[in-house]
């Protein structure tokens, strides 16, 4: 069965700074593309904030199993109509992946419903060690792997507790970071994964790369409805009294 993955970025950190452009010269979203597209079962599209609609028009969300989302700097740019269909789409089945500085996108701030606050500081080594190794997303991940150069995310993260944390993240100063968090909501799935600094080669790391892949497969819908319903029922003819009676 196909599965129909947006992935949405801002557009712009590439075209306005050199340094991202040269580590990203098609845009994240399309470095993302193309290793998720190794897939065959997965049917993939881009969209940047510049398009029509902010890429999402109508057709393409609701046609959307998995959504990825990369913003940063243009967070106050995306319409509060469009994060509404968002959490409503998530709510009635949609995967949502919330990619690195995406912890401060509308988006996942209404799907959180907290501040998403952390600590940052730029051009840090982190290692990232797999704390749920049985977990679907962690599949093909070692016990920890090494980002070279990455900005540092630190705790106090402002988060609902996760039902499931998958990764933890651990950076030279002594820093650590709750790096990939799972969320359900409604009918839908939530993961954030906190690597991915536009101006470093993260997702260029074939760890990186199967993290996010294994995400989109777990992310997927198990089941989409047309709305958010609260059923009235009516009671049944008799009670039940326990198995014994």
């Amino acid at each position: 069965m196909m599965i129909n993955v947006t992935i949405w970025n801002e557009g712009r950190h590439e075209k306005e700074d050199a340094e991202v452009g040269a580590v990203y010269p098609k845009g994240i979203h399309n470095c993302i593309a193309e290793f998720l597209g190794t897939n065959e079962d997965l049917n993939i599209r881009t969209a940047v904030l510049d398009d029509a609609d902010n890429g999402l028009p109508e057709d393409v969300l609701e046609s959307t199993d998995v959504l990825l989302w990369w913003g940063h700097m243009a967070h106050e740019c995306v319409p509060d109509e469009l994060v509404e269909k968002i959490y409503n789409r998530v709510m009635r089945g949609m995967g949502f992946i919330a990619l690195h500085s995406a912890h401060f996108s509308k988006a996942f701030k209404r799907l959180m419903g907290t501040t998403c606050s952390l600590k940052w500081r730029d051009g840090d080594r982190e290692r990232l060690w797999c704390i749920s190794p049985g977990h679907p997303i962690a599949k093909g991940i070692p016990e920890s792997f090494i980002i070279p150069v990455e900005e540092m995310y630190g705790e106090r993260f402002d988060i609902p507790t996760p039902d499931e944390i998958v990764f933890m993240g651990w950076f030279k100063g002594g820093e650590v970071f709750r790096s990939g968090c799972c969320w359900n909501r409604g009918l839908g799935k939530v993961f954030y994964f906190q690597p991915g600094h536009e101006c470093n080669p993260t997702y260029h790391i074939p760890e990186v790369q199967r993290i996010i892949t294994n995400a989109v497969y777990w992310a997927a819908p198990e089941k989409v409805v047309d709305e958010i319903e609260c059923p009235w029922v009516p009671a049944p003819e008799e009670s039940y009294d326990g198995p014994n009676k």
